[in-house]
């Protein structure tokens, strides 16, 4: 069943020259090309390690949507850094369900070095009201750093330390981010088709 999904987004993908494809009900068109994110995360990674100024970032990647960036991330990072991984869960479909559920927690100690959470996407800001939970258990301050942000539907009251791109709330795939579970594997990022 996978193998048919994957090779029918795959098959859009060829027949409509990148630019437009269908993952399972919905059409999509290209929103940013990869060489932009990338290029984005390298200036990133530098903002991070320069508001550092020489300490060792400890980062917490959010799974399962920011594997990509935290990979891209820490490969442009020109220091010493630590990674650990968490693993929420809000989103159902197209829109976030309104509750975050922890599937894979923190297990490892932290020491003193700053936390660094990395996350794909900030819309609401349900999911960092459940890491700053975690964090207050544990002790520690964090900072974040997200790929997106979609400022007109955040209502957390949490500065967002480093962002990527602002974007409209329109629902967006690839590099990451999915569409019930397909379309994290696509280089670019797409978003719904315009009618």
């Amino acid at each position: 069943m996978f193998l048919v999904c994957s090779m029918s987004i795959y098959f859009n993908v060829f027949l409509f020259g990148m630019k437009k494809l269908k993952v399972h009900d919905l059409d999509f068109e290209i929103y940013l090309e990869d060489c932009v994110l990338k290029e984005r995360i390298v200036e990133m990674a530098l903002e991070i390690h320069q508001k550092l100024n020489g300490k060792v970032p400890h980062f917490v990647a959010v799974l399962n949507g920011s594997f990509v960036f935290a990979s891209d991330l820490l490969r442009a990072f020109p220091g010493d850094c630590e990674i650990s991984f968490v693993k929420l869960s809000s989103y159902d479909g197209l829109s976030s369900s309104g509750k975050v559920n922890e599937l894979i927690g923190l297990k490892e100690v932290l020491n003193d070095n700053p936390i660094i959470v990395l996350e794909d996407i900030v819309d609401t800001g349900k999911t960092l009201s459940k890491i700053d939970e975690i964090f207050k258990q544990k002790g520690k301050d964090w900072q974040i750093a997200s790929l997106f942000l979609k400022p007109e539907v955040y209502q957390g009251n949490r500065n967002i330390n480093f962002v990527g791109f602002e974007i409209p709330n329109n629902f967006i795939l690839g590099y990451g981010l999915d569409y019930k579970g397909l379309g994290r594997n696509l280089n670019h990022v797409y978003q719904l088709a315009k009618a």
